[in-house]
């Protein structure tokens, strides 16, 4: 199916639909870089708009690709941002790439008041099956802030990952968040060796490797990231790199998102996602469209914004 595989900016309803996890990793590649993912935070509420799911509406101002965020696969009926739809009635009427954020399970205990149910988006075995199931089109593997998830727990689950959903699932792994227990990916002052760290996702199944944005997390440096995605993409030809605009200043102005975006773009990165700090589960549709404008152009946004059903 490789010859038929066109540009994810490019794609459309059609090409989705034919799409398995190796196109879309090589979809993501031919797009130079203009790829965006947006986050809907599931538990939060139902969402910004009555009747419309948040990620459709972020789908509708730009968003290639969303990621939800604490989906509970221990109870699907339960996971108010998905207004009693499931993965798969959610993307037909998306016709966009739809993914989950699972953690992953480690021994540090977490921090912060129990806001949902953490065990219900864990990287088991058993939730990987059924995520698997369910129809997600790709997987990222991290720690929501306070979850104590360590880089170490990251790379012992992409290996799980990789051996239970065998070699189509696209699969991210890093860290780019959680920033106070352990310093991120880029950090000067983390005690590991970042590229060490990339070496070891890589090896263990990653697809795509996950870094803070310059500009939104605090002593992160376009340099710093952009010699990791430099790195990421030679250390095997072919592996993606994603930085990822969160901390909460995916909630600020559009005027703040437009000047980190091109910070995320000098880094060299393939795909750039925005957090899902905001309103409601989401970042403002206004900031989601100003990430692809910066990213890519009005004549591609308008495409993303217009090509639901071609």
């Amino acid at each position: 199916m490789d010859n038929e595989v066109v540009r994810l900016i490019s794609a459309s309803k059609s090409n989705f639909e034919k799409m398995n996890g190796r196109d879309l990793k090589k979809s993501i590649f031919m797009s130079e870089g203009r790829v965006v993912m947006g986050q809907h935070l599931i538990f939060a509420s139902e969402g910004l708009v009555r009747g419309i799911t948040n990620t459709e509406l972020m789908f509708a101002f730009g968003a290639d690709m969303v990621l939800l965020n604490t989906y509970n696969l221990n109870n699907v009926d339960n996971n108010p941002g998905m207004q009693g739809l499931s993965i798969q009635e959610l993307k037909r009427r998306s016709n966009r790439p739809v993914g989950i954020y699972m953690g992953c399970p480690g021994k540090n205990k977490p921090t912060q008041k129990k806001l949902y149910d953490s065990e219900g988006m864990l990287a088991t075995e058993e939730h990987l099956v059924k995520a698997v199931e369910l129809g997600v089109d790709f997987i990222i593997l991290g720690g929501n802030p306070g979850s104590g998830t360590s880089i170490k727990d990251v790379i012992e689950t992409t290996k799980l990952a990789r051996k239970v959903c065998g070699e189509d699932t696209l699969l991210f792994a890093g860290k780019w968040e959680d920033g106070i227990e352990e310093k991120v990916l880029g950090d000067p002052l983390a005690k590991v060796d970042a590229k060490e760290i990339i070496k070891e996702l890589i090896d263990a199944g990653a697809d795509v490797i996950d870094l803070p944005a310059p500009g939104s997390r605090h002593g992160i440096s376009v340099s710093m990231i952009q010699e990791l995605v430099q790195f990421t993409h030679t250390y095997k030809p072919g592996t993606l790199a994603m930085t990822f605009l969160n901390s909460s200043v995916e909630g600020a102005d559009p005027d703040t998102v437009r000047l980190i975006a091109l910070k995320m773009k000098e880094t060299g990165a393939d795909i750039h996602a925005i957090g899902d700090g905001g309103f409601s589960g989401c970042t403002s549709p206004e900031n989601i469209m100003q990430l692809s404008i910066s990213l890519k152009g009005k004549p591609y946004t308008y495409f993303r914004m217009a090509s639901t059903n071609k």
